[in-house]
C-alpha cells in the first residue's frame, strides 16, 4: 500500500578521517603512510600533513585541523607527550594515538591510563583497530593522564588566544604571576595569559624558577638585583630588579632569605 512517504535517500558516506603523522624520523613517517594506504579501503582517510617535530605539528594543525594525530613519543625539543598536552587546547582538539618503542614497563603505564598507543614496529591490523577505537570514543588523553607519564618538564607552555593556540618557550619566560584563576607569563616582548596553577608550575619548573611571593615565580637567571620597596605593604620590604624589562616584583619577608643570593649585582 502506498503510504505517500517520499523514498528514503541512501545515507551519505562518512567524511574521510583527516590524519597527521608526527615523527622525527622520515622512514617511520613513510612506513605509517604505507600502512595507512593498505587500510584505506577499510577505513576511508586522508593524510593532510606530516611533521618531524612537535613544534612543526602545532604549526601544521594551525593551518589545517585534523581528526587524529599519530604521534611518536621520543622526539627532540618537544616530545610527543608534551605535544599532546598542547593539542588538547586546540578547537577542535584532535584525537591522539601515540607511536612508541618504549619498554614493557612504559607500555603498561599507557594501558593503565587507558591511552591509545601503537608499539613499533607498527602492524596494519593494529593500526586499523586503534583508529576504529578512536572513532568510536572520540576522546583524547587528559592533561592529568599525560602528566603522570611525563618525566621531564615541558619546553613550552600554551595559551588560547583569539581562537588559536600560542606556544610560549619556557626559556623565554622571565616571571609567572598569579591573578585569580589565571597566571600571566611575562617574556621580554609581551604577556601571555595561561590557564595553569602557579603551584603546579613551581613544582614542574623548580630548576628554573624561584618563588618571590605567594603570587610570583621568577626565573633565577633573570634577577639582576634588589631594591627597597616603596609599596605600602608590611609584608614586602624588597623588590626584585629584572634584566631586560623595567618591571619590579615584590619579595615577601618569608622568601627574602631564600632569594637574595640570586642577585647578579651587589650593593642592593
Amino acid at each position: 500500500m502506498d503510504t505517500g512517504s517520499p523514498p528514503q535517500s541512501p545515507p551519505e558516506p562518512p567524511e574521510p578521517l583527516a590524519l597527521l603523522i608526527v615523527d622525527d624520523e622520515a622512514p617511520a613517517r613513510a612506513r605509517l603512510s604505507d600502512l595507512l594506504a593498505d587500510i584505506r579501503s577499510e577505513l576511508p582517510h586522508r593524510i593532510v600533513g606530516e611533521a618531524d617535530s612537535g613544534l612543526c605539528a602545532m604549526a601544521a594543525i594551525a593551518r589545517q585541523p585534523v581528526d587524529v594525530a599519530l604521534v611518536d613519543i621520543r622526539m627532540p625539543a618537544m616530545d610527543g607527550l608534551e605535544l599532546a598536552q598542547h593539542l588538547s587546547r586546540c578547537q577542535p582538539a584532535p584525537a591522539v594515538i601515540f607511536v612508541t618503542a618504549y619498554d614493557a614497563y612504559a607500555v603498561q603505564a599507557f594501558e593503565l591510563n587507558a591511552i591509545d598507543y601503537l608499539l613499533k614496529p607498527v602492524r596494519a591490523p593494529r593500526l586499523l583497530a586503534a583508529l576504529q577505537k578512536v572513532i568510536a570514543k572520540r576522546r583524547s588523553p587528559t592533561n592529568e593522564q599525560l602528566a603522570i607519564l611525563r618525566r621531564d618538564a615541558r619546553t613550552h607552555l600554551s595559551c588560547h588566544e583569539r581562537g588559536r593556540v600560542l606556544l610560549v618557550p619556557v626559556g623565554q619566560i622571565i616571571y609567572l604571576k598569579a591573578d585569580r584563576k589565571y597566571v600571566t607569563a611575562r617574556t621580554r616582548e609581551r604577556e601571555f595569559l595561561l590557564d595553569e596553577s602557579l603551584a603546579q608550575l613551581e613544582e614542574e619548573f623548580a630548576e628554573r624558577f624561584i618563588r618571590l611571593h605567594r603570587s610570583v615565580l621568577v626565573a633565577k637567571e633573570a634577577i639582576a638585583g634588589f631594591e627597597r620597596s616603596h609599596l605600602d605593604d608590611a609584608e614586602t620590604q624588597w623588590q626584585a630588579i629584572l634584566q631586560n624589562i623595567p618591571d619590579r616584583l615584590p619579595v615577601s619577608r618569608r622568601q627574602w632569605s631564600l632569594v637574595k643570593g640570586y642577585a647578579r649585582r651587589s650593593g642592593n
